[in-house]
């Protein structure tokens, strides 16, 4: 069996790339470690629940959401090969090494509502190369396909780590030697499925195009769609994600009316990109209903995205659907 690091050190040398490329990944993961015995041990260190504080997009922060993010922080700035960092729980960069050539933006707990009820959760990252100049904001305003690699690491059952270096999907699970083992090499996702995710009570939301799709869906064998459909909703994308990767299935967390000028919830940078980077590399599509997610021009650090992503016959379905 094939530990991490001898994975990306052969891995590497395979596809030549940059070694620094593999020292950011290897910081991330260890980060990632540590996080992951805090999150296990949850209730016995006292540390579930509110923190009191807010993050920059006003949402209640978790004791472990803060303690995620500096774990990552502290552990990432100690990297010469990272010039910057980008976090969903920070207002604006943090500015590490002026010689790195690397950038890492994070979501340092995905589906952190679910900490205290023992549900699955997980940090999302995604590495950019850094490019000329001084390092400023627009450094970090790369499209999703400029990714040099991305990855999740889901708190579950078993911690395991995905990540794509642009040349496949690797899953790992983390042994109780406190080492990444390889498990499985290039999952794909089916063109087809018969499972989706959506928050269903916000069904009145919806616009007519998203409202016409579940209709569908929810018609089963008798419908246009002639076949009968599972929903699963977990409220993590990590985990949600994860599940699509394993078995195929459609995610979606479409923009709706109640704030017109939002054009979703989810965030570009931190979620949507690095998730749809992986799924497209396991022959899944992403899309925010117009185009391919990876393709949006981003504009600011914590822009915000409509998200459908997984099996590709339901993404191009949904999508038909908007542009009709």
């Amino acid at each position: 069996m094939q530990t991490f690091s001898a994975f990306l050190k052969a891995h590497l040398a395979a596809h030549q790339l940059p070694e620094d490329l593999g020292s950011v990944v290897t910081t991330t993961v260890e980060a990632c470690k540590n996080i992951s015995n805090q999150v296990r041990q949850g209730a016995l260190a006292g540390i579930l629940g509110e923190a009191g504080t807010g993050n920059v997009q006003g949402e209640d922060q978790k004791k472990l959401d803060v303690i995620a993010n500096n774990l990552l922080i502290e552990k990432l700035k100690t990297n010469l090969a990272v010039a910057g960092i980008a976090s969903e729980e920070e207002e604006t960069f943090v500015a590490c090494h002026e010689n790195g050539g690397y950038l890492v933006l994070f979501d340092p707990l995905d589906g952190s509502s679910n900490i205290d009820v023992n549900i699955s959760v997980g940090t999302i990252f995604s590495i950019l190369a850094k490019p000329q100049g001084p390092l400023s904001t627009e450094s970090f305003l790369q499209k999703g396909n400029d990714q040099v690699a991305s990855g999740y690491v889901l708190y579950g059952p078993q911690t395991q780590l995905v990540l794509t270096l642009k040349h496949g999907v690797f899953v790992f699970t983390l042994d109780h030697y406190n080492e990444f083992i390889l498990t499985r090499e290039n999952p794909q996702v089916p063109e087809q499925t018969k499972e989706f995710a959506i928050n269903a009570s916000n069904q009145r939301h919806w616009y007519e195009p998203v409202q016409q799709y579940i209709s569908d869906l929810l018609a089963g064998e008798h419908g246009t769609r002639g076949k009968n459909y599972n929903m699963r909703w977990v409220a993590s994308m990590v985990a949600e994600v994860h599940r699509i990767l394993m078995r195929g299935g459609v995610f979606l967390y479409p923009a709706d009316q109640r704030d017109p000028a939002k054009p979703g919830k989810l965030r570009l940078m931190y979620e949507a990109n690095p998730l749809v980077l992986i799924l497209q590399q396991a022959g899944g599509i992403g899309s925010n209903t117009q185009q391919n997610i990876l393709d949006i021009q981003p504009e600011g650090l914590h822009q915000r995205v409509s998200v459908v992503l997984g099996s590709k016959e339901e993404v191009e379905k949904v999508n038909q659907l908007h542009q009709q």
